[in-house]
């Protein structure tokens, strides 16, 4: 992992982080009433180990999934 050393307010440091968040909270968390956290934990956990990264593609990995 590389860390981020560009200056501040470089809306493109964080473009991959930020639409996975914005995938999650669309398909997830705004479709889901958790009742405890243990819950909440394991809907994303499941999410995204066995949804999103065995079927999304990325094009900043080669088009390879996570």
């Amino acid at each position: 992992m590389v860390e981020s050393m560009s200056r501040k307010g470089n809306c493109y440091d964080n473009a991959c982080i930020e639409s996975f968040h914005s995938v999650l909270k669309k398909e997830l968390v705004y479709q889901t009433k958790f009742r405890t956290q243990k819950q909440a934990y394991e809907a994303l956990h499941g999410y995204i180990e066995l949804d999103y990264n065995r079927i999304r593609i990325h094009s900043t990995l080669g088009y390879k999934s996570p």
